[in-house]
């Protein structure tokens, strides 16, 4: 109980802070082909942010989200408003208001295209570590 008052005590990152946080567990679990798009300059985004990186196995995607929710809790000070899809770990999502990373399948990521329906966004690569 002690710690999770404290974890409610503590102020939340900042957005920057937030996405480096986020990368940086999608790449301890090496999270493949990390992208994040900037939608800021964009109009009727749903978010700011979307961080988008894929897994090889479903096993691995759960893994990837688990990671990045497990630190930006206890790190980061964040709560998700929603998280979706980790029954199935084809595509999971987890939403931080103005950040929504998705952890895609390999598959499911070439399926859905996600990056070209946000083509007008600022892509910034990670390396995949």
């Amino acid at each position: 109980m002690e710690s999770q008052i404290q974890l409610l005590a503590q102020p939340p990152v900042g957005a920057e802070e937030l996405n480096d946080l986020i990368v940086d567990s999608m790449q301890d679990i090496k999270a493949k082909r990390i992208v994040k798009l900037d939608l800021r300059h964009l109009k009727d985004t749903p978010a700011d942010y979307f961080i988008v990186c894929e897994g090889d196995s479903t096993t691995q995607v759960r893994a990837i989200a688990a990671n990045v929710a497990r630190r930006v809790k206890t790190e980061g000070h964040i709560r998700p408003a929603a998280k979706e899809g980790e029954q199935v770990a084809r595509w999971i999502c987890i939403d931080y208001y103005n950040t929504v990373v998705h952890v895609f399948y390999r598959e499911t990521r070439a399926f859905y295209e996600l990056e070209s329906l946000w083509s007008d966004a600022i892509f910034t690569e990670y390396e995949t570590l």
